[in-house]
């Protein structure tokens, strides 16, 4: 995530959601249930639309590996 978006969808932490071969789901993230897991279908939606709002956001893999080496040359 590029640093000069301060605000983004995952801003609260790491959203993680496993999907299983029979269709179920569960996921979490502090910003939802403290963080507990979740299946309810609309939590585990809101999840995977912040997923898709922070893939948007995000950098292209390009662009993430000229910005570390931008990163190295400063150090």
């Amino acid at each position: 995530m590029p640093t000069e978006r301060e605000g983004h969808a995952s801003v609260n932490g790491a959203i993680e959601v496993l999907k299983f071969e029979d269709g179920t789901a569960v996921g979490r993230t502090p910003g939802i249930a403290n963080g507990r897991p979740v299946s309810d279908p609309r939590q585990l939606r809101i999840l995977e639309l912040r997923y898709g709002i922070i893939r948007a956001q995000a950098l292209t893999p390009r662009e993430s590996a000229a910005f570390i080496e931008h990163l190295l040359g400063e150090t």
